[in-house]
Parts: C-alpha cells; structure tokens; sequence
C-alpha cells in the first residue's frame, strides 16, 4: 500500500471529518479511497459509449401533478428493455418515491434517467450506476431433434 500526504484547507478537512464521522469511518484513509473509488467509476462512466451496467434510480415526485403518473409509467414501458424492478412507496397524500432497478447499456440507462428526472413535478432524483461487462451463453436443451437452443445475458460487475 502507497502512503501519500495531501494539503487540505482546515475548513475543508473539518467539514470531511464530520461528514466521515457521520457516515460511520473509523479513519480518514478509507473514507480517501471510497471518493477515489467513486470518482474514477464515474469517469469510467463517462468513458466508455457502449458500456454496460446495472443501476438504480431513485425519484421523488408528486403524484397530483397533472398526468405525471401516466407520462412516468408510459417513459418506464418505453424502456421496458432496461427495466429490471419498480418499488413504489406513498411518502404522503401528495407525494410518492419510485425506486427502479436498471440494467443494460449505460448510455440508455442514463438517456432514460435524464427523461424522467426532467419531467415537471419530479422534485428530486439521482442516479446511482455501476459499471458491468456483458456475458452471453448459449447452451441447448433436450436432444437435438426436439430441443431448443437459447440464450443467457449475465452481467459481471467489475471492480
């Protein structure tokens, strides 16, 4: 393991050890590494056009906005291909947070997050993606004559 020193502004590093401290770190090296972490999966992110990963988007919205429900509903069944799961959960009377799992090429995952976030009366949202490589197996079932040959997407997460 290298051991680096950094300077870091007073103000800085004391709103880093709060914000450390809050999240539950024992030490400030391992809360360097998860932002290091990050950052270059995201620039990983950014890299690759044809990437592809799983991911979950998370959004709050109100429920009375005009057709919101129907305009969202209608955006996930466009992308019905990236959609792996959607929990939805009443925040209040007017207020609903949806929860849906994606997986597939990045770039789509994240056109469809950007639709739904932009629409009027989403009020929050963020996208959280890690990046995969795709795997497809083929395989046969039965006997030759009378089975049928497919095939399997698996997803690998990379480290």
């Amino acid at each position: 393991m290298t051991r680096v020193t950094v300077s870091i502004e007073d103000d800085l590093m004391e709103a880093f050890d709060t914000f450390l401290e809050g999240r539950g770190y024992t030490n400030r090296s391992e809360g360097f590494r998860d932002l290091i972490r990050e950052k270059l999966q995201n620039a990983k992110l950014d890299e690759d056009p044809n990437g592809v990963g799983i991911a979950v988007l998370n959004y709050v919205y109100d429920h009375e906005e005009r057709m919101l429900a129907s305009r969202l509903m209608s955006t996930q069944h466009e992308h019905h291909n990236l959609t792996v799961s959607t929990v939805h959960f009443h925040i209040d009377h007017d207020t609903c947070l949806e929860s849906v799992t994606l997986r597939g090429k990045l770039a789509e995952i994240r056109a469809f997050a950007d639709k739904v976030l932009a629409q009027p009366g989403v009020r929050h949202g963020q996208l959280y993606s890690v990046p995969g490589e795709l795997h497809i197996e083929s395989h046969h079932h039965g006997d030759e004559d009378h089975g049928a040959a497919h095939t399997h997407e698996h997803l690998k997460i990379t480290t």
